[in-house]
């Protein structure tokens, strides 16, 4: 059997105490990689059980896009068998990864102070919306309040438009994969060392990296960025065009290709435009570039203009929709779709871990969990005798998956 990426965290335990977005699918990354992964939640179930729409018969189609690859038991940590519990999972888990509000997990008795004095050897990641210190610790914050105050929002939509967020929610995925980074990264120390560590993670920070030279350009000549709809802030063309039926982005603005692409487009004269002759005018006179090059190529389909600016060896690419990428015969020879199922959802398709093996979907060993799924099954591979089990069962420090109502 040919060993990949895929197995590469095989017999790592992580237990998984976050919530809704990034800490999940942090989580769920390390479970792609391999790795055994405990979803532990409350009786409820993790609060992003319920995002939605949409629903898939009653279960959340975004929370369970977070969730592949992991068991779930649900514990009830106000129980004093609760915390209890997670401490003797935890002697022999190798990551905790967790998204409570700073100090939660210390109150609970089960904070990383606690747990290394139990094992030395766990990774311990807290994913948080600020950090674990700083003067903005104790705030709660979410992908879009993030996006927000992070300046991302400032920069996305044009010059008059309101403010604008990315929908897809990129501080959350891009949290998820620093979290998921700085957690291999600590299982080669621990490996080298012997000794783990408290990782500190936070949204806030992952979304300034996201805005990497943005902000570089920003601290380097003091001007705010302004908000170019589909434009790059550093050249030009590279943005977005309305064709005859629809839209194309275009990036032309290496002085060769920007020579091609007059040519293709039937104006060679534009390339020794005083205005358009270099980079940076062109940036001075956008706009008027913006309507000159808008009005050339409204006159054909945005497949028209793709074959001919490809064989130009023009870099662009049509605005595709989701039916579009659905479509895709390059997502479909990918393999980045996946296929899983879910107790009560059935089949779920979404996104897998496009790690380098185009054979992805073989990769998910488990659909995602119904809150307390697996309980029974995760306490006794964790050596909980029977007996205990149902004691634990019985005094409600543990709950079971309830049948669905359907």
């Amino acid at each position: 059997m040919t060993v990949t990426v895929n197995d590469a965290l095989a017999g790592t335990t992580v237990l998984d105490f976050s919530q809704v977005g990034a800490g999940p699918t942090c989580a769920m990354l390390l479970g792609d990689l391999g790795a055994e992964v405990i979803k532990v939640e409350a009786p409820a179930g993790d609060i992003g059980r319920k995002l939605g729409p949409p629903w898939q018969n009653g279960e959340s189609v975004v929370s369970m896009s977070f969730n592949r690859n992991k068991r779930s038991i649900a514990i009830d940590l106000k129980k004093p068998d609760g915390p209890a519990l997670v401490r003797r999972m935890a002697a022999q888990a190798d990551v905790v990864v967790e998204s409570f509000r700073p100090g939660v997990m210390d109150r609970l008795g089960i904070g990383y102070a606690a747990l290394r004095e139990i094992n030395p050897r766990l990774v311990f990641c807290s994913i948080s919306a600020y950090g674990q210190t700083g003067p903005w610790k104790d705030k709660p914050g979410v992908d879009g309040i993030i996006q927000a105050v992070s300046g991302l929002m400032s920069n996305i939509g044009t010059e008059d438009s309101p403010p604008m967020k990315v929908l897809a929610p990129a501080a959350d995925m891009t949290t998820a994969y620093l979290a998921t980074t700085a957690v291999l990264a600590a299982l080669r120390v621990r490996d080298a060392t012997g000794e783990g560590q408290h990782l500190d993670v936070s949204l806030y920070n992952s979304a300034v990296m996201l805005q990497q030279s943005a902000v570089a350009s920003y601290l380097s000549s003091g001007e705010k960025p302004a908000r170019t709809g589909t434009g790059a802030p550093y050249s030009t063309p590279n943005e977005a065009y309305p064709t005859r039926d629809g839209w194309i982005m275009i990036a032309a603005y290496h002085d060769d290709r920007w020579k091609a692409f007059c040519e293709v487009i039937g104006d060679a004269g534009l390339a020794t435009d005083p205005r358009f002759a270099s980079n940076a005018q062109r940036m001075k006179h956008r706009g008027e570039l913006m309507a000159e090059l808008s009005r050339r190529l409204a006159a054909h389909t945005s497949l028209e203009w793709q074959e001919r600016l490809e064989a130009a060896d023009i870099i662009c690419g049509p605005i595709a929709d989701y039916d579009m990428l659905a479509a895709s015969p390059q997502l479909a020879h990918n393999g980045v779709i996946v296929e899983t199922r879910n107790i009560d959802a059935g089949v779920v398709r979404m996104p897998g871990a496009a790690f380098g093996d185009r054979d992805a979907q073989s990769r998910v060993r488990r659909g995602p969990p119904a809150i307390g799924e697996h309980s029974r099954e995760v306490l006794a591979s964790f050596g909980i005798p029977a007996q205990e089990i149902e004691q634990l069962v019985a005094g409600g420090a543990v709950h079971e998956r309830k049948e669905s109502a359907s």
